[in-house]
């Protein structure tokens, strides 16, 4: 296919996917069901790691994904949302999904959809229609290990159609209030439904009550379950602005000197957890995942704008702190930048506990610019920098994220730092006007 007929094709395919968007969240299995039966259930050929949690699924995906593949195993993951490109979110060993095959599955599962819809079933929404996709490209390609992130909850997700080996529960915040309940028990409880027969969960909860819903679901399921800071503990051991040491001990084996590049202590609990499923696969599932794999995957992973430090001079951060839970661990995190004066660039959708997050971050900071998020649940995006006026900070507002990126760096000077944080919807758009810049 020559290079402009397979961009033409792939943009095609690709709007027809995201278009989908129109029909909304819409929550249930079975649509999904529906549709994986039509495609011949490759699920069923899959071997999963089912990856839910308020925070930290995506760290704990990538950092399991990575010591798999220097174990020698082919990896898929599906992650979500992207940041750039939406083939990250379908990716082996490291590669996003090749525009071909995003061509050549949206082309056979495109007339599944439309005879659902003829023959009186709702339509696929687009999460589900992804999600579908990525289990199929997976199945095709034969991959030895599928690690599947929850979107949204748990039970109520549309990845739930799977039958995994290990079900991870990185942790619960407060977040979806308006989809998963307005209390941790209650969020729990639906994020519980990830824990299913014949498999063996994991936690790195520390909430007791939280612990104790996760203990009552797998108990009825009759399964294991881990705790990842009782089980397996941690210790940091060296800290710097590009990356971090600790030594663990495993379910399995004792670890010192682990070296990895993604920083804050919250990124640690996300390690230990990581390295607990890949014990727990070579004990319960006879993977064989050598030590030298364990050191090698964390020293390499990487996973863009989860404080990433995109540049020393100036020194440039970025992190996808969308929630209360987020912009705790980056007041966690950002004393370990040294800086005389820090510009934080904030942009947040409507639907989070914007105000906790501004008390939180902004007394951090010398100045704030407020942009915002290219979402429609962005809402009224100015009521931040009214928040943010009330610590006494000067705040500019600029809509356009690339261009509050790039104002604030005119306003850099030697021995200060820019903290660009918030929505993922705001971070992408920004990191690309940054890298663009500082190139």
């Amino acid at each position: 296919m020559l290079e402009n007929d397979l961009e033409k094709d792939y943009q095609e395919s690709l709007d027809y996917v995201v278009n989908l968007t129109t029909f909304g969240m819409n929550f249930g299995l079975g649509r999904i069901q529906e549709l994986l039966k039509r495609l011949g259930n490759p699920e069923r050929a899959l071997r999963v790691i089912h990856v839910g949690g308020t925070n930290g699924k995506g760290s704990t995906t990538v950092m399991i994904a990575r010591i798999l593949q220097e174990a020698g195993y082919k990896v898929g993951a599906f992650t979500s949302p992207h940041l750039h490109d939406w083939r990250e979110r379908m990716v082996i060993n490291g590669q996003m999904i090749p525009k071909e095959n995003v061509i050549e599955v949206i082309r056979r599962v495109r007339p599944y959809l439309e005879a659902m819809v003829a023959e009186g079933f709702e339509h696929p929404t687009e999460f589900e229609v992804s999600t579908a996709l990525a289990l199929l490209y997976f199945a095709e390609e034969k991959v030895d290990f599928a690690l599947i992130e929850v979107g949204l909850g748990g039970a109520i997700d549309s990845t739930n159609v799977v039958a995994p080996l290990i079900s991870v529960i990185t942790n619960i915040g407060m977040d979806h209030m308006d989809y998963l309940g307005n209390d941790l028990i209650s969020i729990a409880k639906v994020k519980a439904g990830i824990i299913k027969p014949h498999s063996t969960v994991v936690t790195a909860s520390e909430n007791p009550e939280v612990i104790q819903v996760f203990r009552d679901h797998a108990n009825a399921a009759g399964v294991p379950l881990c705790l990842v800071g009782e089980d397996v503990r941690w210790e940091s051991t060296e800290i710097g602005e590009l990356e971090q040491e600790f030594s663990l001990t495993g379910l399995n084996t004792t670890y010192s000197k682990l070296r990895l590049p993604l920083i804050g202590l919250h990124q640690l609990r996300n390690a230990a957890t990581a390295i607990t499923v890949c014990e727990l696969l070579q004990t319960k599932y006879e993977a064989h995942i050598p030590e030298e794999a364990i050191y090698a995957g964390l020293r390499q992973v990487k996973w863009p704008g989860r404080l990433e430090l995109l540049s020393l001079s100036p020194k440039v951060l970025l992190d996808g702190a969308h929630n209360l839970e987020g912009a705790r661990a980056l007041a966690q995190a950002l004393p370990l930048y040294k800086r005389d004066h820090l510009i934080l660039c904030l942009g947040m959708l409507a639907d989070k506990e914007r105000e906790k997050v501004i008390d939180l971050l902004v007394p951090l900071a010398d100045e704030i610019i407020i942009t915002r998020p290219n979402s429609p649940r962005a809402g009224d995006w100015r009521a931040l920098g009214s928040l943010a006026e009330h610590h006494g900070r000067p705040v500019t507002c600029i809509e356009d994220p690339k261009e509050a990126v790039l104002f604030a760096l005119t306003r850099l000077k030697e021995n200060e730092m820019l903290c660009v944080t918030g929505s993922i919807y705001m971070l992408a758009d920004a990191r690309q006007a940054l890298m663009d810049e500082l190139r």
